[in-house]
């Protein structure tokens, strides 16, 4: 049975070109899963079915990899994604209350989005911003050095609709 076209002619020539800059094409996997998340917002199974048709693989080791990875978002996502990272540095310094903070705000639970489409939370395992702890990403931008009032202060400018926030290029903010 054929599978439902989702990926674009594009998108799917990008991810030929890019299995064919691999001694092994399946090297590429990763990428192409990002690739089809930036063009979807989520990686639907539908579109896991038609990559693994492009790679030559078993859907449901799409399926697998898609779900092992919590950056690859399997139902869809508000428009600023919030990963929070609860590993040990971060929850040391806080970041259960990052979470608390952001549930409350927000008003939903991890593994949520708002009744607007505008925020999703994530619970992420590592950052690998340690010296930054406790951090979060919006988009994939980092925000380190979380607390209330930066926290506070991150939301109203998202709800402004202030895409720039955080900077792509500079995360790190002092502890005060």
């Amino acid at each position: 049975m054929p599978t439902q076209e989702l990926l674009s002619p594009q998108l799917q020539q990008e991810i030929k070109e890019l299995m064919a800059s691999y001694p092994k094409p399946q090297s590429a996997i990763l990428m192409a899963l990002h690739r089809i998340q930036e063009e979807l917002g989520w990686v639907p199974e539908p579109a896991q079915a038609q990559v693994a048709e492009l790679f030559g693989m078993h859907p449901q080791d799409v399926t697998t990899l898609v779900s092992f990875y919590y950056m690859y978002h399997r139902k869809p996502v508000g428009r600023y994604v919030l990963k929070i990272c609860r590993s040990i540095s971060c929850y040391l310094c806080g970041s259960q209350r990052v979470i608390d903070q952001l549930e409350n705000k927000l008003e939903i639970k991890l593994g949520e989005t708002t009744a607007d489409g505008e925020f999703s939370l994530v619970g992420a395992e590592c950052l690998a911003a340690c010296t930054g702890a406790p951090c979060l990403q919006v988009n994939d931008r980092f925000f380190e050095n979380a607390s209330e009032e930066r926290i506070n202060d991150l939301l109203a400018r998202l709800r402004r609709g202030d895409d720039s926030y955080p900077a792509a290029n500079v995360s790190w903010q002092p502890k005060e």
